[in-house]
C-alpha cells in the first residue's frame, strides 16, 4: 500500500470511529461513573498500574463505593484497603500508597487535592502518566498521558520517534495539537489493546494503515 502524508486529524477521526465498539479506557470510564474528583482519579490510576482495565475499573469502583473521599479512605487501615483492591497487581504497596495519599490530602490540603502537577507527583508512586491523566480527566487540563499503548502506537505510526514513554510524552507535547492532548490516551488505549496490538497487530484491517509507517512491525495479521 502506498503511504500517505501523515494527517493527524484524519488519523484521530478514524481511530475514534474504530474504538467505539470497545470498552472505554479505565480512567475515563471511572469518570463516566461519577468518580471525577482529583483524589478518585488518582486512586483509580494507582490501582490501574500494571493491571488490566478489565480488572482495575471494577477494583477502583469497589474501593470508592466503600470510601469515596480522602477522609473516608484515611479512616480505613492499610489492610482494609488491601482487601478491597486485592484483584489489582501489587495491591499491598498500592494500599499503603493510597492511604498515605488520603492522609496527606486531609492533613495538607483540607481533603481536596489541587489540580497541580507538582503536588500530584509529590505523592509516592505517582509519576507523570498518572498525574497528567488525573489532571486531564478530573480537571479538564490539557495534559498528555503516555502509557505503553500511546507509546507503542505513536512510534509505530512514525509520528514520533522516542525510546521511552517519557520521551514520547515530550515529543507529543512538541508536535500533537493541544485539542488531542487528553483524548489521545482515551483513544489509543483501546486502539492499542484491540487493533494495534503489541504482537501481530491487525494491520490488514487497520483504518489508518495508509498513514502508518509500521515502524518495527515484522509480522502482522
Amino acid at each position: 500500500m502506498r503511504k500517505q502524508l501523515f494527517n493527524i486529524d484524519v488519523v484521530m477521526q478514524r481511530v475514534r470511529a474504530a474504538v467505539t465498539e470497545h470498552a472505554d479506557a479505565a480512567m475515563f470510564a471511572l469518570g463516566e461513573r461519577g468518580y471525577k474528583s482529583v483524589f478518585q482519579q488518582l486512586v483509580g490510576c494507582i490501582i490501574s498500574i500494571r493491571t488490566r482495565d478489565e480488572v482495575s475499573l471494577p477494583t477502583a469502583i469497589k474501593l470508592l463505593e466503600r470510601a469515596a473521599t480522602p477522609a473516608a479512605v484515611a479512616r480505613l487501615s492499610v489492610a482494609q484497603i488491601d482487601a478491597l483492591i486485592r484483584a489489582s497487581s501489587f495491591h499491598e504497596p498500592k494500599a499503603a500508597q493510597i492511604r498515605e495519599i488520603a492522609r496527606r490530602a486531609v492533613d495538607e490540603f483540607g481533603g481536596e487535592i489541587p489540580c497541580d502537577f507538582e503536588v500530584l507527583t509529590s505523592f509516592r508512586g505517582v509519576g507523570p502518566k498518572c498525574a497528567n491523566l488525573t489532571m486531564g480527566v478530573a480537571c479538564g487540563a490539557a495534559r498528555i498521558s503516555v502509557d505503553i499503548h500511546v507509546h507503542r502506537v505513536t512510534n509505530r505510526w512514525g509520528y514520533v520517534a522516542a525510546a521511552s514513554p517519557e520521551a514520547t510524552m515530550r515529543a507529543l507535547e512538541r508536535k500533537l495539537p493541544r485539542k488531542y492532548w487528553i483524548e489521545i490516551n482515551r483513544l489509543l488505549v483501546p486502539f492499542g489493546k484491540h487493533i494495534c496490538t503489541g504482537r501481530l497487530p491487525k494491520c490488514s484491517t487497520c483504518p489508518v494503515l495508509e498513514y502508518c509507517r509500521q515502524v518495527g512491525v515484522t509480522a502482522h495479521r
